[in-house]
């Protein structure tokens, strides 16, 4: 009797182990609709500047550019 008991609890540990590693395997491949709060994988989005941030980006360039072609030619 007590190996019909033991192998009766190796069965119902296995069964909850297989349960657990099926929850597991389905967590990585959840979608948007089933995590809440969080984005879905994949493209981020775009990030966009303001039109005055472009112009201070484009006018530091080319004062960079001024300097490089002035040193260049000094030389």
């Amino acid at each position: 009797m007590a190996i019909d008991n033991i192998l009766a609890q190796i069965d119902a540990e296995i069964a909850r182990l297989t349960r657990v590693r099926s929850l597991l395997a389905s967590a990585g491949n959840t979608t948007a609709a089933t995590r809440k709060g969080k984005k879905a994988a994949g493209k981020p989005k775009k990030r966009v500047l303001s039109l005055e941030a472009r112009k201070r980006i484009a006018d530091a360039q080319r004062k960079r550019w001024a300097a490089a072609r002035a040193k260049a030619k000094s030389k």
